[in-house]
């Protein structure tokens, strides 16, 4: 568990990102889900009939399951990584929350991308992208991928909207090959309207690429609306649009409107066979290191 704060403070996203990684498959060796992925970058499983020569006979002496080898040529998985750098993106504010965690989250996949020798590009957009880095493999791109998330941990935070719609469907044209494509964003583009924005979603499922959806979320503030009983000015960080308000003055609609939102966004994931998966910005980042080795475990 990472301090988002400390974070914003160090700065240093590979390095993070390494440890970050490293204490997750540390962790997996301990876990009940022993053998899961434990050397899921350097090793594949053994298929019946195959030849022994490239069994890892150590691995199997620690797992007691036959790995072999991995070789460049077995990976072929390209990973767009989509990064929401809207205004909104940056609650709270003390540590740009949604946003720290977010790039924390990136470089975490795409160190672990790298161990696999997975070609990844990373976008980020708001109005419109931003920044859009070729789709490679090699260790000097994805050192300069750590250097855009770190120019973008460091980047003040300005007036800018969600366009997510018209994002996605820009990504869904430009990508050729069979990709996937993961996105961290709060979905704050228009919540009246959902229909436009899972549009461009099934744009990139109708062009054969696989989504997966981390809903970049405070919850204990978006969803549940925890505050203290007193007054506050709450502003929309996208418009500036202020209002001032006692919580238990609105409390009740608020959360029967944004869980309504929610819960429309994940049954229409569902449908569309979207990966969704709330990402609570207070519970860590195993959460984003299990979601993606689920996915990519089911592209193999």
């Amino acid at each position: 568990m990472l301090d988002l704060v400390k974070i914003r403070e160090y700065g240093n996203i590979e390095f993070l990102a390494k440890q970050l990684v490293e204490g997750f498959i540390t962790g997996l060796h301990k876990s009940p889900f022993h053998g899961f992925s434990v050397e899921f970058a350097e090793h594949r499983l053994y298929n019946t009939g195959e030849s022994t020569r490239y069994i890892d006979w150590k691995v199997f002496g620690k797992t007691d399951r036959l790995y072999v080898k991995r070789y460049e040529e077995e990976t072929n998985l390209r990973c767009h990584l989509l990064i929401d750098t809207s205004s909104s993106m940056y609650y709270p504010e003390k540590s740009n929350g949604k946003m720290t965690f977010s790039i924390m989250a990136a470089g975490a996949l795409a160190y672990t991308l790298q161990r696999q020798r997975d070609a990844v590009s990373l976008t980020t957009f708001s109005e419109g992208i931003e920044i859009q880095t070729p789709i490679k493999s090699t260790p000097s791109h994805i050192h300069k991928i750590f250097v855009d998330l770190e120019s973008l941990l460091q980047r003040p935070k300005s007036n800018k909207k969600t366009s997510v719609v018209e994002t996605l469907h820009e990504i869904a044209e430009k990508i050729h090959k069979r990709s996937l494509v993961v996105i961290f964003s709060d979905m704050f583009d228009d919540i009246t309207n959902t229909e436009r924005l899972f549009s461009a979603m099934q744009h990139l499922r109708h062009n054969l690429h696989e989504v997966l959806l981390f809903h970049v979320t405070d919850k204990n503030t978006e969803e549940e609306f925890n505050f203290d009983e007193r007054p506050y000015e709450f502003i929309d960080l996208e418009t500036g649009e202020k209002v001032k308000v006692q919580p238990s003055q609105v409390k009740t609609h608020y959360q029967t409107a944004i869980k309504e939102f929610y819960h429309d966004l994940r049954l229409k994931c569902g449908q569309y066979k979207i990966d969704f998966v709330e990402a609570d910005i207070s519970q860590g980042f195993d959460q984003i290191l299990t979601a993606f080795l689920v996915k990519r475990g089911k592209m193999k």
